[in-house]
């Protein structure tokens, strides 16, 4: 029996290494997601790495005392560099400054101290030499391409006074993943005598130590513990900083590679779905073998076996090519990832044995159980088959099965209630269950397959058959005789053509209620904001825009963040009296927002819910000097911040004036969008960090954002669909080699190669029609669900269908499917009458 299964595997390579594609793919796409997360892992232990390396004691402070609003001070640096024990010491911390462009406004930059101890320091030095002087400074070597400096040369850089303080590049460097480099931002070294300069804002986050030799970690923290004391501060040794830093690493990698995995178990569904498929033609065409077989004396195990034998080897092949090919993605994945985010990452491709396990382990089970079905039904062979003078090979064409439609409605009925019960629920529960729900009627419609295969096909039929005549009406027949096998072909497309619709409606819903939700909050023609984050716009520039003759009216905002017994404190937003119900105006739902005066607060609806207040309810905030009472006349949403009150309820809390974050311009009537924009520009220009943004630029922004997430979710259930066409390339090819001797006779009939080709392109166009037309509308239909169930009364979604993306996405599945006929229908063509006639 082992010879007959080799001999069997020999006969059939061609046939069993073309249907192992889609298993190839899928293990490509676990291991290559596995190998990218210990990649990635690798990658941020060798960064974070770096701010613990050298590290024999670490300090922190912990929220209580002084130093939790003041950080570390120098006194205590002082104190832990003269601590016996310690070889040197220096504090962490960065400050945001602002970076002057060519262009003459400013970017965000993040300053650092040059750490006094060379052991201490995060980064590793490429090029020249780090600062000695107050006028020189180190930069990262991304910053020095971004900036299009080289070293010697100068950069600029503002303080909070847009003051400037040129500093020349004397070296760069590469830094670890630090505070610094999680800033996102342009990156500077200085001396730290300089930082004083550049802010009045100095907050040392932590200090770090090294130790004399022969002094141990817990000697030495034991030893600085005493001499600073323990109040208000966190002590690690270095052992401990590492652990701890390790541990968060292996929590973000594996979050990420999770959200991969999922898309990784979808492609291997699909393939699943091709594999069984495959089996299932291959068995049906080797009847006749099989029943040879048992007439020989072979047992129904033995044929069982060998079935299982030959998925088994298909398995364990591609399984290596898949693993193999997960490398190439892996590094693929890591290019991307660089290029996305415009960073230099060095490409990593770690091979752990867990990996190589994983990829053998989902090769091999996933063929092995795809064919166990198929298996089993050979074993049903008789051996009286094999006396017949001429087998159809073909399925019989499935009656409704009632196991099957009762099967498919408790699936139905379970995903209604699933969904019905996520409709309920907030709105991040409502989604994962609502997507279960959804997940329960997409089985549903698989389980119903063979039964809306002839329904659908028909319906479909009609335009070719009246294009095309006979060589669309054969395949319409071809597609419709053989339901099981017409549905689990069209099954795997349909499952990602579900999946990608469903994302895209989604995605559509979310940017057309975020475009609304700018109209409406935001019904100014222009908006001044500063381009560094830690910076307000200059003191004086609203009066300024104000008194420009095409401005009708501005609005200045303010934010700012006070303690308080609500969660720690809210974050509150400020703009005049007049400008509120105009163009600052959030939706009251209770209480109202017109009339707003000092002492009032509009507090929105999340924040009052947390914190169980109502309209008529007060509001304590701030601490000691500044503590206040506020009176919550309205409840409203859309508001960005726990609360709106006016100005003069901002001074109460900040007497200083501090400028604000934006300011909200609204042209006079008549006056054009060029013009106006002119106009603010004269105001903003002279300021480095004014910047101006339209509604209009801010919907692109929010579309762009949500375009590149839509983006990188089709690149990963592509290749779920990839295999689902190969799956139909794959079908048609097998059903070429099956049906050899029916197209032969076609030919004798009269039928040219031509339309012998066209009837099979057409086979395949319907299918794939079959799978993308039903799985765009279970895609809209569950993308619909899913958009009531994220929404709500405090954040209502819009439901919106891109039609123009659905009908790209149908037409796509139909050139495809032209594609993937290609081969299958030449290979048919080139078959003689004769010897196709000939063929047993």
């Amino acid at each position: 029996m082992l010879r007959t299964i080799i001999a069997g595997v020999r006969a059939r390579t061609a046939r069993l290494l073309l249907s192992s594609v889609a298993i190839m793919l899928g293990v490509a796409f676990v291991t290559g997601t596995l190998v990218l997360g210990d990649g990635i892992t690798e990658g941020m232990r060798d960064e974070f790495a770096k701010s613990a390396r050298g590290v024999d004691l670490s300090m922190s402070t912990t929220g209580e005392g002084p130093q939790a609003e003041t950080g570390i001070s120098q006194a205590t640096l002082d104190k832990v560099r003269s601590t016996p024990g310690v070889q040197g010491a220096d504090l962490r911390t960065v400050v945001g400054a602002a970076m002057l462009t060519q262009s003459g406004k400013a970017k965000p930059a993040t300053v650092g101290p040059l750490a006094s101890t060379p052991e201490l320091r995060e980064y590793d030095l490429k090029e020249g030499r780090y600062p000695t002087s107050p006028t020189e400074a180190a930069v990262d070597v991304r910053t020095l391409a971004t900036a299009k400096v080289s070293i010697g040369q100068q950069i600029t850089l503002l303080d909070k006074q847009d003051g400037k303080h040129p500093f020349t590049i004397v070296g760069t460097f590469a830094q670890g993943a630090n505070s610094m480099s999680l800033a996102g931002s342009e990156h500077f070294v200085v001396l730290p005598e300089v930082m004083s300069g550049l802010t009045d804002e100095l907050h040392a986050y932590g200090l770090v130590a090294k130790a004399a030799p022969g002094v141990t970690q817990e000697q030495l923290v034991a030893d600085v513990k005493k001499a600073v004391g323990e109040q208000g501060y966190t002590f690690r040794t270095g052992e401990q900083l590492t652990t701890e830093t390790l541990a968060q690493i292996s929590s973000r990698s594996s979050e990420m590679t999770q959200v991969l995995l999922v898309f990784a178990l979808i492609a291997l569904v699909v393939a699943a779905m091709v594999i069984y498929n495959t089996f299932t033609i291959l068995v049906a065409q080797r009847t006749r073998e099989l029943a040879l077989m048992r007439c020989v004396g072979a047992s129904r195990g033995q044929v069982f076996g060998s079935v299982m034998a030959e998925a088994f080897v298909m398995g364990l092949f591609a399984s290596v090519i898949g693993l193999l090919g997960g490398l190439g993605v892996s590094a693929l994945m890591q290019v991307v990832i660089g290029a996305v985010s415009d960073d230099n990452i060095v490409v990593r491709l770690p091979l752990a044995p867990t990996t190589v396990l994983a990829a053998f382990a989902v090769g091999v089970l996933i063929t092995v159980v795809a064919a166990f079905l198929p298996a089993h039904k050979a074993t049903k062979v008789a051996p009286i088959a094999a006396l017949r003078a001429q087998l159809d090979s073909h399925e019989e064409v499935a009656r409704t099965s009632k196991v099957r439609i009762a099967f498919a409605l408790l699936l139905g009925l379970a995903g209604v209630g699933v969904v019905a019960f996520g409709m309920n629920l907030d709105e991040e529960q409502a989604l994962l269950v609502t997507g279960t729900g959804t997940m329960l009627l997409l089985a549903m419609v698989v389980t119903l397959g063979p039964v809306l295969v002839g329904p659908v096909n028909r319906v479909l039929g009609v335009l070719p058959r009246a294009l095309f005549g006979v060589p669309a009406k054969l395949a319409s027949g071809n597609a419709g005789r053989n339901p099981k096998r017409t549905a689990a072909t069209t099954a795997a497309l349909m499952i990602g053509v579900t999946i990608v619709s469903l994302v895209t409606v989604v995605a559509t819903s979310a940017k057309e209620t975020a475009n609304a939700e700018v109209d409406s909050r935001f019904p100014a023609d222009y908006t001044v904001t500063s381009s560094v984050g830690s910076r307000t716009l200059p003191q004086g520039m609203a009066a300024q825009l104000a008194a420009v003759p095409e401005v009708a009216k501005v609005a200045p905002v303010a934010a700012f963040g006070v303690p308080g017994p609500a969660d720690g404190g809210a974050y509150l937003m400020a703009t005049t009296p007049e400008m509120i119900g105009d163009l600052v105006k959030p939706k009251a739902t209770s209480g109202a927002i017109t009339g707003l005066k000092s002492g009032d607060v509009a507090v929105n609806s999340r924040f009052a819910e947390r914190s169980g207040l109502a309209v008529g309810s007060t509001l304590t905030l701030g601490a000691d000097a500044t503590k206040r009472d506020l009176k919550v006349v309205a409840v409203v949403e859309g508001l960005d911040a726990s609360g709106l009150v006016t100005l003069d309820t901002l001074r109460a809390f900040k007497p200083a004036d501090d400028g604000f974050d934006s300011i909200m311009v609204k042209l006079r009537d008549g006056v054009t969008a060029e013009a106006g924009r002119t106009a603010v520009e004269k105001v903003t220009d002279p300021s480095p960090i004014a910047v101006i943004d339209s509604a209009a630029e801010t919907k692109a922004q929010l579309n762009t954002q949500v375009d590149q997430v839509l983006a990188f979710i089709w690149a990963l259930i592509g290749l779920a669909v990839v295999i689902a066409l190969f799956g139909i390339a794959n079908t048609l090819t097998l059903s070429v080699l099956e049906r050899t001797r029916e197209s032969a006779l076609l030919r004798a009939l009269g039928l040219t190669k031509g339309q012998l080709r066209l009837m099979l392109v057409v086979e395949s166009v319907l299918m794939a029609v079959m799978g993308a037309a039903i799985g765009l509308v279970l895609g809209i239909g569950f993308g619909g669900l899913l958009v009531k169930g994220m929404s709500s009364d405090s954040f209502p979604i819009a439901f919106a269908v891109p039609y123009g993306q659905i009908a790209v996405m149908l037409l796509a599945a139909v050139v495809a499917a032209m594609v993937a006929a290609a081969m299958p229908a030449r290979r048919a063509g080139r078959t003689s009458v004769v010897a196709g006639m000939a063929e047993a």
